[in-house]
C-alpha cells in the first residue's frame, strides 16, 4: 500500500528588526557614522526610529534632509553600499533580544512549531546578527531582502520562506512590527500578530493585524489562536 506523506510541521515566521531584536541604536549609529564624514548633524534615535522599517536608503535620506542636504540617486547608492559595509562591522555593538524572546521561541518549539525568520535586512547581515544574540540556530530558514527576487511586502518572500523552512502554510503565522509585515501577511493570507515596540511610523493597531501583544509572553497563546490547524 502507498504510504502517506508526513505531514508538515506549523511553523511562525518572524520579521527581525524591531520585532525579534532591538537594533535601533546600530542601525542609527552607522547614519550618524555617514552624516558626521559628510558634515551634517547626527540624527536623535527618537527621530529616526519609525523610519527604520523603511530600510537603509529612506534612514539616510532623512538623515540628509535634516541636515539641508538632498542627494542625487547616484550618491544615494554609494552611500547606501558605504552604509552596509559599516554596519557589517556593527551589527551587534548595541544590539539586543527584546525580553521574553528567547522564552517564547522555547515554548514554540515545544509544542511542535517550526521558526523561521523573513526580513528585509540582507540575508548575510540576518544570519550573522542571529548569529552573534545567540539564536541563529533555532531558525530552519532566515531569509533576506536578496534572498528570493521578490522581498516584502511582495508575499512571495513570506510563502518562499515557509517553503524553505519546511512549514506548513496553511498552519503558519507571521510576527512583525511594522506596515510591511502586517501587508505581507495579510497579502499571502497568514494571520499576523504584530508587536507595538517596534520600528513603525503608525501604531500598529491602525494596521489592522489579527493580534496585538505588549510582550512576548503573550505569543504562545496568540499563535495558538490564530494556528488554523491547533487542536
Amino acid at each position: 500500500m502507498p504510504t502517506t506523506p508526513p505531514s508538515l510541521p506549523p511553523i511562525v515566521v518572524f520579521d527581525l528588526d524591531g520585532t525579534l531584536a532591538e537594533t535601533a541604536g546600530d542601525l542609527i549609529g552607522t547614519l550618524n557614522v555617514i552624516l558626521e564624514r559628510e558634515g551634517l548633524p547626527p540624527v536623535a534615535l527618537s527621530q529616526a526610529r519609525e523610519l527604520i522599517g523603511a530600510g537603509a536608503r529612506a534612514l539616510i535620506q532623512r538623515g540628509f534632509s535634516a541636515g539641508g542636504r538632498e542627494l542625487t540617486p547616484d550618491r544615494l547608492d554609494e552611500l547606501f553600499l558605504v552604509f552596509l559595509a559599516h554596519y557589517g562591522q556593527h551589527l551587534c555593538d548595541v544590539s539586543h533580544l527584546f525580553p521574553g524572546v528567547v522564552d517564547a521561541l522555547d515554548r514554540l518549539e515545544a509544542a511542535g512549531y517550526r521558526l523561521a525568520v523573513c526580513t528585509n535586512k540582507p540575508e548575510d547581515h540576518s544570519v550573522r546578527l542571529l548569529d552573534l544574540l545567540g539564536v541563529k540556530g533555532r531558525f530552519a530558514a532566515i531569509c533576506g531582502r536578496d534572498t528570493f527576487p521578490y522581498f516584502k511586502p511582495d508575499p512571495r518572500h513570506l510563502t518562499e520562506t515557509i517553503a524553505r523552512a519546511g512549514g506548513d502554510p496553511a498552519r503558519a503565522v507571521m510576527v512583525g512590527d511594522s506596515r510591511t509585515d502586517i501587508a505581507t501577511a495579510k497579502a499571502a493570507g497568514i494571520p499576523v500578530v504584530a508587536v507595538p515596540f517596534g520600528y513603525t511610523d503608525v501604531p500598529v493597531e491602525e494596521l489592522e493585524p489579527d493580534m496585538v501583544i505588549p510582550h512576548f509572553d503573550g505569543l504562545y497563546e496568540a499563535v495558538r489562536r490564530l494556528d488554523r490547524g491547533a487542536a
